[in-house]
């Protein structure tokens, strides 16, 4: 699989707006890894000329390097990365925000068929771990490849023979990288599906609760929790252990070349060749190569992370909604109210119910009643009337123009539907009263409850 595909570049777009934001972040965060690069240069200096060479004066002014390039470094660490977790935190938000926007527009068809656990999973816990990711890698990622570089620049300056024999380890490290990402996606996929499957389920019991506790089915709810709990435990682990293979098992490979260093570069300075101040340079700059290859290697595995909840988030922003705005919508500023219904038909795709060829109209101001049996169609007719779907056949009109060329939230705001069982918010009654019209007065707030009665 490519480290770059179609979802993580549908992910770059998000990053696109703020990149005048963030480019100072980028430019403040390599002068900071630049200045770092410089303090394993010292200790060559130090041992080969100040110690060695007997130069207190030299000696203070490496000391006092070693104090001050830590601190300046440290100073731009922090705002770098302040900077940037106050602009990727806007970055996510705008794909938090299109991920509601677009569940705004779907039809009530889609939440019939989608748990709400698995959808509220997707907005906080997925769009979440793309938070953290990005948060902890991304800017980290541009800080890691200029060490790389830099490091790998120092050691090939020092001595360029002994950085190709310890590049030996090298292959099998990226080997043992990109064998185990595949495996390792699809255990973070699973994973993020068992928490879903949780996040379900606690939702539907606790709306469910006085059913629950009316037929003494406490125990075997208790019970399907625990089973839910035990299968993402067991996905947990089975991922963790994936994480730490492909993330450890490179390091351990880099690690092992460490002592290939110390038995060449030893040897070399018994034997005259390289100065004791180089070796010690070159050793703390093949430390610090470990320290961005292997954080690289963790960017590699968590871009993986970031991927799987990627996939989850596109699956919704992918989703269809079943009725959409026509291009140049007609506006209706007042309404007086007429429903005509031509030739309707409808169903859900399932051969049994809906609607076939309906045809009716209401005039304004009139009150109709219709009745019939479960599943005949008058909740499908509600939607209809809202432009939840578009009939397959026929038309809806509104005051005798077709609705489907009307502007949507004209509809939403001329046509209301007041179920049985009305949905509260957890706001006061005035304020759940006026939630279509906020800007509603008191005296149409009174009349409102009392036309309710």
């Amino acid at each position: 699989m490519r480290l770059i595909d179609n979802h993580l570049r549908r992910a770059l777009d998000y990053v696109r707006p703020y990149w005048g934001a963030l480019v100072p972040v980028v430019l403040v965060s390599i002068l900071s890894t630049g200045l770092s690069l410089v303090l394993p240069y010292l200790s060559k200096v130090l041992v080969d000329d100040a110690i060695l060479g007997r130069d207190l004066t030299l000696l203070f002014q490496i000391v006092g390097l070693v104090i001050v390039i830590p601190l300046v470094s440290f100073g731009l660490n922090v705002f770098s990365g302040m900077r940037y977790t106050g602009v990727s935190a806007d970055i996510l938000f705008d794909m938090r925000l299109d991920l509601y926007r677009h569940l705004q527009r779907l039809s009530p068809r889609y939440y019939a068929r989608t748990p709400l656990g698995d959808i509220v999973t997707r907005i906080n816990g997925d769009i979440g771990e793309i938070q953290r990711v990005v948060s902890e890698a991304a800017l980290s990622w541009f800080g890691q490849v200029i060490a790389l570089i830099g490091t790998v620049g120092m050691l090939i300056y020092l001595d360029w023979q002994l950085f190709v024999a310890s590049l030996v380890v090298m292959p099998p490290s990226l080997y043992t990288l990109v064998r185990y990402r595949s495996e390792l996606e699809t255990r973070i996929t699973k994973l993020r599906e068992k928490s879903s499957q949780i996040g379900s389920f606690l939702i539907e019991t606790l709306q469910g609760m006085r059913t629950v506790v009316g037929a003494n089915a406490q125990g075997r709810e208790i019970e399907r929790f625990r089973n839910r709990n035990d299968a993402f435990v067991e996905a947990l682990l089975s991922m963790r252990l994936y994480t730490y293979v492909a993330g450890g098992l490179p390091g351990l490979l880099l690690t092992a070349g460490t002592a290939l260093i110390f038995l060449l570069g030893g040897y070399r300075v018994i034997d005259g060749t390289m100065s004791l101040g180089t070796l010690v340079a070159f050793m703390a700059y093949q430390a610090r190569l470990m320290a961005p290859v292997q954080g690289l290697m963790g960017i590699y595995t968590n871009i993986a992370t970031a991927r799987a909840s990627l996939v989850r988030v596109h699956e919704v922003l992918d989703e269809r909604p079943d009725v959409s705005q026509v291009s140049e919508p007609k506006l209706m500023e007042t309404c007086r109210g007429e429903i005509q219904l031509q030739g309707i038909s409808f169903d859900f795709g399932r051969g049994v119910g809906g609607l076939s060829q309906v045809d009716i109209k209401i005039p304004a101001g009139q009150i109709v009643a219709i009745v019939g049996e479960s599943g005949c169609g008058k909740s499908t007719l509600a939607d209809l009337l809202e432009r939840h779907f578009d009939p397959q056949e026929g038309q809806v009109l509104l005051d005798g123009v077709p609705m489907s060329t009307l502007l949507l939230k004209d509809v939403r705001r001329h046509v209301s539907v007041v179920p049985q069982d009305p949905f509260i918010f957890h706001a006061s009654f005035i304020d759940n009263v006026r939630y279509a019209d906020p800007k509603a007065t008191d005296d149409k707030v009174r009349a409102a409850v009392d036309a309710a009665g």
